[in-house]
């Protein structure tokens, strides 16, 4: 059986644990970042929405630095999203900044009606850089 090689980062360590899940997993050259929420140190939602996006971002650079990435690594986004039609205009600003210029990498945007009582999570796949030292 293949030992899971689990990633976090600094912080936000009472989300990980009420849930039980590893913020990412490392396989080989890839890097699997879990759902990332607008979540505080202490796990409870910002209700702000676009403080929320922003938080969220925040917290997915730091599951990708905690394992040697940036988010020019990402190479495939899935976004969840409470309210798609209201929230895209408010969202796409943000993302953009984030993830800067072409090339961008794959995005799936998919609407739900319950994230946990956040109302955006992201999730990513990222390629670990051979600079990281596996």
């Amino acid at each position: 059986m293949t030992t899971r090689d689990a990633i976090f980062p600094a912080g936000r360590q009472a989300l990980y644990n009420i849930n039980r899940y590893s913020a990412a997993i490392r396989s080989g050259d890839l890097l699997f970042v879990s759902g990332q929420v607008g979540s505080r140190e202490d796990g409870s939602p910002e209700p702000d929405f676009v403080k929320q996006v922003e938080l969220a971002f925040a917290n997915l650079e730091a599951v990708l630095a905690a394992a040697g990435c940036t988010v020019d690594d990402v190479v495939d986004v899935t976004t969840f999203h409470t309210d798609p039609e209201k929230q895209f205009g408010l969202l796409n600003p943000v993302r953009l900044k984030v993830f800067g210029e072409a090339p961008y990498p794959n995005w799936t945007a998919v609407g739900v009606n319950w994230l946990a009582g956040f109302d955006f999570e992201i999730k990513v796949i990222a390629r670990i850089p051979e600079s990281a030292g596996q």
